[in-house]
Formats: C-alpha cells, sequence, structure tokens
C-alpha cells in the first residue's frame, strides 16, 4: 500500500490471472483479521469484474469470508453507472442524469431541426447517436465545446467546417435543453461525482484500505480519482499488465508518445493508453512495482516476456531478429484455423464442451464477434449447456423487438404479403388466443397470399380471400382471415400518413397486444420493449419527430439495436462467453480467443462525423486508433491464461478473410504458433454424415391395383416424358406452390388471358369491337405493377388484335363460337379421360373446331407426331364420344392459338403432312398414344421412372423430390 511521498502503483503481468493475484495479496495483507477486508474497499472498472473479483476471493479463500467493498466506477460503453458509493448521503445534491433514450430523442429533434424536414428521422436519430458520443467524449476529457471555435486547423476541407459549424450550433443548444429538463449528462455527472470522492477522500481517507484495480482510463477526473488513492494511506492502483523497463525499453516506451513538439503518438499500441494514465497521474514507470502475489490460473513468466516481445511497436520489431528462443517461446498457445465461421463456432464448442470433462476447470469464449457467439451457444445447446453470455443480444433479434419490428414492416408496406404473413406466423401472434386455431387460420392465408401481390390494404386482402375462398385448395382462407383481421384491421392505416414518434410508439404498444396478448411483454426482452416504448411515450421530444413509412422500420431497427438484453444469471458456472469489456480482468484455464481476423479484431475504427481527426489532435481527444491500442492490450492480457485457443476462419459470408494482424505478429514472432489440428479435425467430423451416397434415379412401382384410373388431357403429356412427376402429382397428391409475392409467371399470365377470352366469349359473344376494352381492363387492374404493365402491355395488345382480327375472318366465313372453359370426359377403355377445352367453335358445315390458347409458343410438329404433346387430340377424342355437355357433332379442326409473336394459328397434323392432316387420322394417332400410355403406366405395371424423356419434360416441379442433380447425367 501507499507509503509516505511514493505513490502506491501496482502492475500484474500479463501472465498471471489478475482477479486471482489482487485477491490471493489482499487476503495475504489483511485476512488475518477476520474483518480486515471488510474495512476495505476495490474500485473496478465495471459490473462484470465486480463479479470476476467475487468468485476469486472465494477461490482464494477455501472457507468463509467478509468481503471488502467491491463497487464499480461503472463503463459508459455498458450503459453502466456510479456505484452508490461515490454519491455519500450527506454530498452535496448533484442534478440527476438525463435518461439517454431521452437524450437521444431530444438530440435527434434538434439535429432535424438544424438539418430541415426533408431529413429522415432515422438519419436524424443515427446522427443524434454519433452526437451523443462525440459530446461524451468531450466531456470525459474535460473539454469545453468553446474551444471547438479555436481548433480549426486551416487546412480543413470544407465539409468538415460545415459540419463543425453545425455541431457547435447543436453542442450551444444542448445545454438550454438540459436545463429546460433539469437534469445534466451522464459523463458530466460521473466527472462531478468521481471529482467531489477525490476531494473528499484526500481530506478525510475513508477507514481501512482502498484499492482502484484494473481501472486503466485516463479521463482527467477517474485520473484526479486514481492519484487521490494512490498517495493517501492505505491506497493502491493496480493495473493490468504493464510492461517493465525489462519487457519494453525506455526508447520504446518513450516513442509511444505522445510526442510534445510533433503531437505524434503510437494510439494503437497496447501500452499506449496506460502510459497517457501514468503521465496524467504524474507518476513515473520506474516507480511502477510488481504486485506480490500471483494467484491461481498463472502461466509461466516466460510467457509475458513473450507477449511484450509479439506487441512492439512497428519501429521496433527489427529486434526480433536477436530474441533468444525462449523469449519467443509460446508454450500452452494453440492455434486454429476453420475453413469458414459455421464450422469455427464447431470448433470452440467442442473445446468448450470438452473443457468441463476435467472436474473444475474453467473456460471462457472472448470474442468481439456477437454472430460467432450466438452460433457458439446455440451449438453448446446440443449438449444441454446454457453458457453464460455476459453481452446478451440487442432487442432487435429477440421475441418481442422482431413482433414490433414486423408490425412496423406490415404498416409501411400497407399490409403487403410478406410482411403480413412474417408477422401472423411470429411466434408470438395469436398468444392471447388460441394459438392452434391461429396457426390453422395463418396456414390458410398463406395458400391464398401465394402468386402476383393483392391491391394494398384491408380492401385487397378482403378481395383476394374472398376469391380465393371458391377455389378447391384455398376454400377456407374467407373464415381464416375473418379470425385474423381484427388485430391487424389497424396495422395498415397506422402509417398510412406521417405520424410522431410518440404516437406511432402507443400505436405499436396497442397493436403488439392486440396481436400477442400479454405475451408480447413478458420476459427479460418483453419487459425492454415496454420500457423503450414508454420511454418514447413519456418522451416530449417524441412528439416533435414526425415518422414516415419509408423511414419506420430502420429508425425502429436503430432503436431496438441500441437495447441489449441480458440473460438472468444461472448459466454453466463453468463456461463463459464475453465481450472485449466485459471479459476484462477475466481469466479462465482455458480462454478461447475467436474471431481473430482483421476488421473483427481489432475492429475497424469507427469514423466520427462531427470531428475531423485533425480537430481530435487539437483538442486532445484520443484517435480513432485507440480502440485499436485497447484491443490489444485486452488481447494480451487474454494470452497470460494458462491455456489459449486462438481461433479464426479463412473465409466469411462472401470472401477469403485476412488474420487479424495481432495473430500475424504472433506467428511471426514466434516462428508459427502450434495448430490444433485434432480439433480442427473434430469439428469436421462431428457432424460428417460419412461418404456421400448418391440416389439412384427413381422409379416407384406401386401395385396396378392402386394406380389412377382417371386422367386430366394435361397430364396425359407429363406422364408420357416424366412418369415419375405424374406419380407425384396423381398419387403423391403434391403440389407445387407459388412463392408469396410473386412476380407474375407464365402461368399466371395465362389465366389472366384465358379469363379474358372466356368473358370475351360469355358476354361479349367474341365480339371483335370488344376484345380490346377488356384487355385494357385488364392492364389497369391493381394488381398488375406498372413494371409488368410496360414490358407486357404492348406484346399483348398485339396478340389480341391478332386474334380480334382472326375471330373477324371467322365469322366471315359462318363460324361460330360456342363455349369456353368447358369441361367433359369420356370413358376410353378402363381408363375415365377428363378434360377443359379453352374454346369450342362450330363450323360452317356443322363440325366443331377445338382451340387451345397458348401465351408463350406452341407445341411442335414433331412433339405431337412423336405422342408427346396430345391435348387437342384427346379433346378431340371427348368431343367426338360426345363428352361435352350439350355439345353434339363431331371435331373437324384442332387449332392453337398462340399470342407468341411470330405464332399465330397452327392446325396440328399428326405424322406427316401427305395425310393431309385429316381429323381421323389425327384423333385415331392420338387415341393409340394415349392408350398406349394407358396399358404402361395406368392399367400396366411399369414403374414410373423419372425423366423418362427429358427433352419433352421441361417442368421441374419435382426436380428436387427426384433428387435430380444427384443422378441426372450419372446413369
Amino acid at each position: 500500500m501507499a507509503e509516505t511521498g511514493r505513490p502506491a502503483v501496482f502492475t500484474i503481468g500479463a501472465h498471471r490471472s489478475f482477479a486471482d493475484a489482487l485477491a490471493a495479496g489482499l487476503i495475504a495483507e489483511h485476512g488475518r483479521d477476520p474483518l480486515g477486508l471488510a474495512r476495505g474497499r476495490i474500485l473496478l472498472p465495471n459490473n462484470r469484474a465486480v463479479r470476476t473479483m467475487t468468485e476469486a476471493f472465494v477461490r482464494a479463500s477455501g472457507g468463509g469470508l467478509l468481503l471488502p467493498r467491491l463497487i464499480a466506477v461503472g463503463d459508459p460503453e455498458l450503459d453502466e453507472r456510479l456505484g452508490g458509493a461515490f454519491e455519500p448521503a450527506d454530498a452535496a445534491p448533484v442534478p440527476p442524469a438525463v435518461d439517454p433514450l431521452t437524450r437521444l430523442v431530444a438530440l435527434a429533434r434538434l439535429v432535424r431541426e438544424q438539418r430541415g424536414p426533408e431529413a429522415s428521422a432515422a438519419e436524424s436519430f443515427r446522427l443524434a447517436a454519433d452526437l451523443a458520443r462525440t459530446r461524451d467524449a468531450l466531456l470525459v476529457e474535460e473539454v469545453a465545446p468553446e474551444r471547438l471555435a479555436e481548433a480549426v486547423p486551416e487546412e480543413l476541407a470544407l465539409h468538415w467546417q460545415r459540419s463543425l459549424q453545425q455541431l457547435r450550433a447543436l453542442l450551444d443548444a444542448w445545454p438550454r435543453e438540459l436545463a429546460r429538463m433539469g437534469r445534466i449528462d451522464l459523463a458530466e455527472r460521473r466527472n462531478h461525482l468521481l471529482r467531489a470522492t477525490a476531494r473528499r477522500w484526500a481530506e478525510r481517507p475513508p477507514e481501512g484500505f482502498t484499492v482502484a484495480a484494473g481501472i486503466t482510463t485516463s479521463a482527467p477526473a477517474v485520473v484526479a480519482l486514481l492519484r487521490t488513492v494512490a498517495q493517501m494511506p492505505g491506497g493502491a492502483v493496480v493495473l493490468p499488465a504493464l510492461f517493465g523497463e525489462r519487457l519494453l525499453g525506455a526508447d520504446e516506451w518513450d516513442w509511444l508518445g505522445p510526442d510534445p513538439d510533433s503531437g505524434r503518438a503510437d494510439e494503437s499500441h497496447p501500452q499506449y493508453h496506460l502510459k497517457r494514465l501514468l503521465d496524467r497521474m504524474g507518476v513515473h514507470r520506474d516507480e511502477v512495482q510488481q504486485w506480490r502475489r500471483g494467484g491461481r490460473a498463472a502461466s509461466p513468466a516466460v510467457r509475458g516476456r513473450a507477449i511484450a516481445n509479439t506487441l512492439k511497436s512497428a519501429r521496433f520489431t527489427h529486434r526480433w531478429a536477436a530474441l533468444p528462443p525462449r523469449d519467443r517461446r509460446m508454450t500452452g498457445v494453440r492455434l486454429a484455423e476453420l475453413p469458414d465461421p459455421a464450422s469455427e463456432a464447431q470448433a470452440i464448442a467442442v473445446a468448450l464442451r470438452e473443457a468441463l470433462e476435467t472436474p473444475g476447470q474453467t473456460a471462457a469464449l472472448v470474442t468481439p464477434d456477437r454472430a460467432l457467439a450466438a452460433r457458439v451457444s446455440a451449438l453448446l445447446a446440443r449438449w444441454g449447456i446454457t453458457a453464460d453470455d455476459s453481452a446478451g443480444k440487442p432487442l432487435s433479434q429477440a421475441a418481442a423487438g422482431t413482433l414490433l419490428l414486423g408490425i412496423a414492416a406490415a404498416a409501411a408496406e400497407r399490409l403487403a404479403p410478406v410482411p403480413t404473413l412474417a408477422l401472423v406466423k411470429h411466434p408470438l401472434a395469436g398468444a392471447g388466443s388460441d394459438r392452434q386455431k391461429w396457426l390453422e387460420a395463418a396456414r390458410l392465408l398463406d395458400l391464398a397470399l401465394r402468386g402476383p401481390r393483392p391491391p394494398e390494404g384491408l380492401a385487397g386482402l378482403d378481395a383476394l380471400c374472398a376469391e380465393k375462398d371458391r377455389e378447391r385448395k384455398t376454400r377456407g382462407c374467407g373464415q381464416a382471415w375473418a379470425a385474423i383481421r381484427p388485430c391487424l384491421e389497424r396495422v395498415g392505416s397506422v402509417l398510412a400518413q406521417p405520424v410522431p414518434l410518440r404516437r406511432l410508439a402507443a400505436d405499436l404498444r396497442e397493436l403488439a397486444t392486440g396481436i400477442a396478448g400479454n405475451a408480447a411483454w413478458s420476459g427479460p426482452d418483453g419487459r425492454a420493449a415496454a420500457e423503450l416504448l414508454a420511454s418514447l411515450e413519456e418522451s416530449d421530444g417524441a412528439a416533435a419527430i414526425e415518422v414516415r413509412a419509408d423511414d419506420a422500420v430502420p429508425l425502429l431497427r436503430q432503436l431496438l439495436d441500441a437495447q441489449a438484453v441480458r440473460p438472468p444469471y444461472g448459466g454453466h458456472p463453468r463456461i463463459q462467453i464475453l465481450g472485449l469489456l466485459e471479459a476484462r480482468l477475466v481469466q479462465a484455464d482455458l480462454m478461447i480467443l475467436g474471431g481473430l481476423n482483421e476488421g473483427v479484431w481489432p475492429a475497424l475504427p469507427q469514423p466520427d462525423p462531427w470531428l475531423a481527426p485533425a480537430i481530435r489532435r487539437t483538442l486532445g481527444l484520443a484517435g480513432l486508433e485507440f480502440r485499436v491500442g485497447l484491443a490489444a492490450h485486452d488481447f494480451a492480457g487474454f494470452l497470460g491464461a494458462p491455456r489459449v485457443l486462438i481461433t479464426r476462419a479463412r473465409r466469411d459470408g462472401r470472401s477469403p478473410t485476412v488474420a487479424s494482424r495481432l495473430l500475424l505478429r504472433l506467428q511471426a514472432m514466434t516462428g508459427g504458433l502450434a495448430r490444433d489440428g485434432r480439433l480442427e479435425r473434430l469439428a469436421a467430423a462431428i457432424d460428417e454424415a460419412g461418404e456421400p451416397r448418391p440416389a439412384n434415379r427413381p422409379a416407384p412401382c406401386p401395385p396396378v391395383d392402386d394406380r389412377p384410373r382417371q386422367i386430366y388431357v394435361t397430364d396425359v403429356d407429363r406422364l408420357n416424358a416424366d412418369p415419375f412427376a405424374f406419380y407425384a402429382k396423381a398419387m403423391l397428391k403434391l403440389k407445387s406452390l407459388d412463392p408469396v409475392d410473386a412476380d407474375a409467371t407464365a402461368a399466371w399470365k395465362g389465366s389472366a388471358v384465358h379469363d379474358v377470352l372466356q368473358q370475351w366469349l360469355q358476354q361479349d359473344d367474341c365480339n371483335p369491337a370488344l376484345l380490346l376494352d377488356r384487355t385494357r381492363a385488364l392492364l389497369e387492374q391493381d394488381e398488375i405493377h406498372p413494371m409488368l404493365r410496360a414490358l407486357w402491355g404492348p406484346r399483348l395488345y398485339e396478340a389480341i388484335e391478332w386474334i380480334a382480327g382472326q375471330q373477324a375472318a371467322n365469322q366471315a366465313e359462318g363460324r361460330r363460337p360456342l363455349r369456353a372453359e368447358i369441361e367433359g370426359q369420356a370413358q376410353l377403355g378402363p381408363v375415365l379421360l377428363k378434360g377443359k377445352a379453352d374454346r369450342i367453335d362450330r363450323l360452317a358445315d356443322g363440325s366443331l373446331a377445338i382451340l387451345d390458347y397458348k401465351t408463350g409458343q406452341p407445341p411442335s410438329r414433331k412433339a405431337v407426331a412423336e405422342g408427346f404433346a396430345l391435348q387437342l387430340g384427346l379433346l378431340g377424342l371427348i368431343a367426338r364420344a360426345g363428352g361435352f355437355p350439350e355439345l353434339t357433332g363431331q371435331p373437324r379442326a384442332h387449332e392453337y392459338w398462340s399470342l407468341a409473336k411470330k405464332s399465330g394459328r397452327k392446325t396440328p397434323g399428326f405424322v406427316d403432312a401427305a395425310d393431309g392432316g385429316q381429323p381421323d387420322t389425327f384423333l385415331h394417332a392420338a387415341q393409340e398414344a394415349f392408350a398406349r400410355a394407358a396399358a404402361r403406366w395406368l392399367t400396366g405395371d411399369e414403374p414410373f421412372t423419372a425423366k423418362l424423356h427429358p427433352a419433352y419434360a421441361p417442368y421441374g416441379d419435382y426436380d428436387q423430390l427426384m433428387r435430380l442433380e444427384e443422378w441426372y447425367g450419372r446413369e
């Protein structure tokens, strides 16, 4: 502890466990008296450090112990505030700090007022968040806003000058806003309390010992407190992993800066922030003493020398060449390089699981990559392990947050199919009622919404469900929509026009309650969401910020991302998953450092949109590279664990990755880390399915008695070309579904044109003068996308004009239309043949003409001749057998009317032109082809072989079911 005239500043080497060494030293010095420890206090950087120190005392005591008072200084980046010990009851009251969300809303309002009404709410909030960080940086460093006027270098770019002008105006307006609220900034309140505590302790030192441990920030208010603690009786400051002269020479220490003449500083060095702290405390590095106790979980001292050598400034890395082998040895540190993030997470999960096999052994994953941490947590669940993940996850990824985002998305897009179904299928939707009935209704609504988008809003969904309710496969969707509709009734109108943020928050609360009931607000995430909305509803500034429909989702996501949902304690006691801030002072028997790729660890410096780098230097603020140095210092501390596993993925989701500069230094200094090949192989093998066994060409052969005895004419061609596809459709009853909110497919266009031509016959008697108006009405419907109207319209009009002209010529020849979309059937041997004719005409001689409309190209004459386009011939057979109700006469003409360019009308002949295209020959050939197919697959026992004639099987609805890619080309 402090000696007279000499500050008590200590350090614990990187190769030691900081918390365990500190606990062991304090117990040795104060543990003889049962109340000796209880009279003292330890200042720690954050709440996680408080928990770590508590566990370290428990391990070191081996029995009952009265702990010292553990006080968190609080880390603003973790939204932690000062402990109550800094604000005693007899001290002068300090105004309360403004709530972070209230401050963000108020700053966003000021930003939007400055930038004008055309600025989006989401952009205003983003800039407000950056503005809050910039103001906090100024407050922490105790830089007066008036200094901004003096900090404008002459060479500053014009856009930075404008940004600085805006910043000065906002910072001038903000104190008035705080005064109106009767609040002060949290950073300013921290400064007041810390400095008041430093003055109070300097005048009246508290009873017992006081230790400030693991605090490395060099903020002036913190420095004042640390200086007081280091100089008062019973006080001590303990720093983590400060490199002494043996590890970092005097020339290297001086090189860190900052240089008083040039302002140069090596901010990315892991010791820079400690040097800055010591300089501000007025403590020379030679005055810092080594902590006298080591504690458990320590690695050999040679590890500390290797760590220091690894992290030398680039100017001095040439000295690696002269290092003896013992000073570059990293025994106990291994590297695992995996092919992708999924494999990396798998390897980490296996390593954590393996650590539990040793009784009492602890393990921790430290990574700034939250996606990697989430993957590892999920993979540990396969063994029933719930890891203690301190960082939690953003509210936007929790159930309550995604529910609010789903409501906002559905409202912004006026109940478009995709966001509406996402909302209806949300895990919390319908929780306030009969969940099973809700899911059944959601399933029917899903079927109804497949295909092109209906008109927007409730009216469009009402009309669509009423129409779909008449179809067989979606029958009942009208009732399903009636059950869901009341919960969504207001969703489509919430953002019909810009609304104040306060009103939007109230609407989201009411809608979420209506959709999910109390389940929307239960659990940690539900309570966090309720508090967020309540804060927005109570905020005066939220009433002045209007939110547009296109702005609602990004704004809400930004607000939800800023709220972390941390699970309650109760995870596995020996496994932790930590971020860099939470992991400081933590050391386990096995430390896994995950995500060692450039841009992840260290993270890319975040630019400051308000202050240029030159201005930051002038004001004395830390540069953008400062956090790189902090990440490197964290890395040095974690490397001191007895066993260390470093992992990285060679690729991310898009491209190859580059190893972290920290890992590359480690590899270069040591000559290459030992690879954990065993772990890499385990990660690859744990889900290995073995040798691939490609499927053979499917050829199911059901019993003859189970085969269908009826078939539609449109399925006969499928049966001939791809028997397996027919089997899947007719016997397995499998049908492909259109995507939700799909583009207009060829099938949809064909159905739409068929409807127009059907109505033209039934209501206009095929009057050529009225067809164009009907087509124009089709293209003007709300569900027709403007792009489709622009691209398809001209081609459709051209085809329609051809049909109208053809019909006029037919009428002149005495040919008249009879029926459209008429269904018929005929018994052909043991098989019942069914079909629907697009149109049937009566020719002048009393015979029939059967028409089939094609929006694309009609079948080729070769396909007809080879029996793979039998539709018209089979319809002719039904007509000849009198299978169409109320129609008599023999078919003489069989025509395709194609809307494709340069196709026109085609009358298919069978075999070749030498037969003159006689109807009897055509129908006889169709009958024989049908009889052969029926005898093989319907009444016979031939297998339904997949893709029997692939040239005539263009549709791929069942390709995945038949596993086409596994056998096609192999047989």
